[in-house]
């Protein structure tokens, strides 16, 4: 099933627990972000972001007692549109409650090279987020089948990150 507007909201909306992505691409392109990431690539200061729904959902659920989690699994050096989506949006929402994860795999081999993107919804919902290889979204698609490959794939994703601001820190320091 395709899954766009109000279906897609509502996942987000309905978690119990858990809302959890795997990003695996350098960039991706977001018709929303666009202007913010064309001032930064042009060396102009991108307005301030201080927020969005997405951030004050990610808050609202985190005092629930619910977690949004996401693993990015990058390499160095790291893509224009990496360093604006780090340096923009990551900050704001880690500090909302976004549990944000970087899987380095410059020098090492990638434990889940092949995976997919996907979303996973209380660890009983996957949705591939197919893109084009420019990283323009084409679809969202529930997956029919069982979700134990996905769980494990998180399992690995969070055991072979390292917390967003630890590695931030890192990377300014190299």
């Amino acid at each position: 099933m395709f899954l766009d507007g109000e279906e897609w909201s509502r996942r987000f909306d309905g978690i119990e627990r858990e809302a959890w992505r795997l990003e695996a691409l350098p960039q991706y392109l977001v018709p929303q972000e666009a202007e913010e990431f064309a001032a930064f690539r042009e060396g102009r200061a991108p307005t301030p972001y201080t927020g969005s729904a997405y951030s004050e959902r990610v808050s609202r659920q985190r005092a629930e007692g619910k977690r949004n989690g996401r693993v990015h699994i990058v390499t160095r050096p790291l893509s224009d549109y990496l360093r604006f989506e780090f340096g923009y949006f990551y900050g704001v929402h880690a500090e909302a409650g976004d549990d944000i994860r970087i899987l380095d795999v410059t020098d090492r081999p990638n434990p889940l090279q092949g995976i997919p993107d996907f979303w996973m919804f209380d660890c009983r919902e996957a949705v591939l987020m197919r893109y084009e290889e420019d990283g323009a979204q084409i679809s969202r698609e529930v997956f029919e089948g069982d979700v134990s490959p996905f769980i494990e794939y998180q399992r690995i994703a969070v055991a072979e990150s390292v917390p967003f601001a630890e590695y931030v820190k890192d990377i300014l320091r190299a």
